[in-house]
């Protein structure tokens, strides 16, 4: 696998602990967080999808558009 380095951010109480790390823990703590990276960014879904599958639990679950409405219309 290809790897390239990168520059983050974070805080000074945790850029030090980093520092204090040996070389197998850093490595450790790189590989965890390009997984992270790339767990994240697989699994961005449209606003879209997301609300198409709350809407088809919501009916799974008996929701109907008069429920719904009743719902949305309660003061």
């Amino acid at each position: 696998m290809e790897t390239k380095t990168i520059t983050i951010q974070v805080n000074a109480e945790t850029a030090r602990i980093f520092e204090t790390f040996s070389e197998e823990q850093r490595r450790k703590v790189e590989a965890l967080l390009s997984l992270k990276i790339s767990e994240v960014t697989r699994q961005k879904r449209t606003i879209e999808e997301v609300m198409s599958d709350i809407s088809h639990k919501a009916q799974e679950r008996g929701l109907t558009p008069e429920i719904l409405d009743s719902i949305l219309n309660e003061e």
